[in-house]
């Protein structure tokens, strides 16, 4: 009875400091990720409800960034906290072994792995379609038209070219308008001196107002530029132009991201993996007995057919002495015939390596999405196995030393999975060993940490024989500098 106590002590303080970390570091990467599409965001027109949905998506998107950071965190603090206020060193001199005392925590924790994994495999493809679809439509959604100055602007069927523009009054000067509705030959063209732009009352078009100015067009469509059609000449001062231009928000339907990687579960990723394979397979065959046939299989110059009993005739001429009988403009044809056969095999070549390529690093892609279904829920283990262990090492609480120690082990993480994703991606390294690098890499510290904290074989951080070594060479150094001052 006095261990399930000990159990729902030790629960209650790891939970509270769990949420608070969690929702803190959640905060904190969602700024980081607001950064990146804030021009999606800003000068829009977007309405609340649609800003909150991309605040929403992008949280939920986020969590398997922000879990792991926050188990390291919270166990960091937790047991900094117990060993500061000697509540750990209680524990132990009770019998109470830091593995039983970590054993609430670990089934907290595999808990919270369990649930990481069907949160990847079941909620990520959800949230991030929506947030893909989401992002597409805002992409689709175009701002107030900021047409430059000294270059051709594109809206709907109209290119306008303005020289120059007057901010303050909200003038275009010097306008030239081609309107393209009845194709390239049969354009009407408008010039004016200066002209305003607006966006109508219902948001369905553009209102474009000049000043000034002239009009061409041509009253017969033309089919051949070689022949006079009449056109019609006009002068105006003041003239409206309607152009089709919507800018409301229309959310575009989730099939434009239902063939993504990031919108598949495990096993569809794992048939898109096969199937993709296969692919890539059967394009290298193909390509292998067609480069083998093209290498081995050619001529590169016409001659005529030699039966077998002439071809012993034959067989006393070299290469050169052949190439020396050919006369000038035979040789002329044999160059020319080689080089246009060399372009087309080398613009073929290009184009089968430019397929296989697209189609393996679709492969590389599904694969990479279908590993980190996993490795979110082993981070979160070998995160806790860190930062429990070197919590009851360090032996201190609150935001200050675990907050840094977390924030480097953190980085060191993220540096090392985004580079093995980068690798895995690009087929430098095969895609379990650049998606897996990080954990591997981090599983060891792990088990070394819980190793030392649980034999009690360091009691401070200071003991550690690699930071001795540096807190002695820091030390050097700051005496160096005390005696040459």
């Amino acid at each position: 009875m006095r261990i399930k106590r000990l159990y729902l002590f030790l629960i209650k303080s790891y939970l509270g400091t769990f949420l608070a970390t969690f929702f803190i570091c959640l905060f904190v990467v969602l700024m980081q990720f607001l950064w990146k599409y804030v021009d999606e965001l800003v000068g829009k027109g977007l309405d609340f409800f649609v800003i909150a949905q991309f605040f929403y998506y992008a949280a939920l998107s986020l969590v398997p960034m922000a879990l792991p950071l926050s188990i390291l965190l919270s166990s960091l603090m937790t047991f900094g906290n117990f060993g500061e206020r000697l509540e750990l060193l209680a524990m132990k001199a009770a019998g109470i072994s830091l593995f039983r005392i970590m054993r609430p925590f670990i089934f907290f924790i595999a808990c919270i792995c369990v649930g990481a994994f069907f949160f990847s495999n079941n909620a990520m493809p959800v949230i991030q379609t929506k947030l893909y679809t989401l992002l597409y439509s805002m992409r689709q959604k175009t701002p107030d038209v900021d047409i430059p100055e000294g270059s051709f602007y594109s809206i709907a069927r109209y290119n306008i070219y303005v020289r120059q523009k007057d901010t303050k009054r909200q003038l275009l000067k010097d306008l030239m308008i081609y309107d393209l509705s009845k194709g390239v030959h049969n354009a009407q063209v408008y010039a004016a001196d200066s002209g305003r732009m607006s966006v109508s009352a219902d948001k369905s078009s553009l209102v474009l107002t000049l000043y000034s100015g002239e009009s061409f067009e041509n009253l017969r469509e033309q089919t051949n530029m070689m022949t006079t059609v009449p056109y019609r000449r006009e002068t105006f001062a003041f003239k409206e132009m309607m152009i089709d231009f919507d800018s409301n928000f229309n959310m575009a339907d989730a099939s434009v991201a239902s063939n993504k990687y990031m919108a598949k579960d495990l096993a569809a990723l794992s048939y898109a993996v096969d199937s993709l394979a296969e692919k890539v397979d059967s394009l290298a065959r193909h390509n292998f007995i067609e480069n083998r046939g093209n290498y081995f299989n050619r001529t590169v110059y016409n001659f005529k057919p030699v039966s077998r009993d002439s071809l012993a005739s034959y067989a006393e001429y070299s290469s050169e002495k052949l190439w020396a009988k050919l006369t000038t403009s035979e040789k002329k044809k044999v160059f020319d015939r080689f080089i246009s056969w060399s372009e087309r095999q080398r613009s073929g070549e290009e184009f089968c390596a430019t397929e296989a390529g697209s189609v393996s690093k679709s492969m590389r892609r599904h694969d990479i999405e279908r590993h980190r279904k996993f490795t979110l829920s082993f981070a979160c283990l070998v995160f806790f196995f860190i930062g429990a262990p070197l919590g009851a090492i360090i032996r201190k609480g609150g935001l200050g030393m675990p907050v840094v120690i977390s924030v480097i082990l953190f980085v060191i993480y993220y540096i090392i999975d985004n580079m093995g994703y980068k690798m895995a991606r690009e087929g430098v390294w095969y895609v379990w060993s650049g998606i897996w690098m990080s954990t591997a890499v981090l599983f060891p510290f792990g088990v070394f940490l819980t190793y030392q904290a649980a034999t009690d074989r360091i009691v401070s951080l200071t003991e550690i024989g690699f930071v001795k070594k540096i807190i002695k060479i820091f030390k050097e150094m700051k005496e160096r500098r005390r005696v040459g001052q």
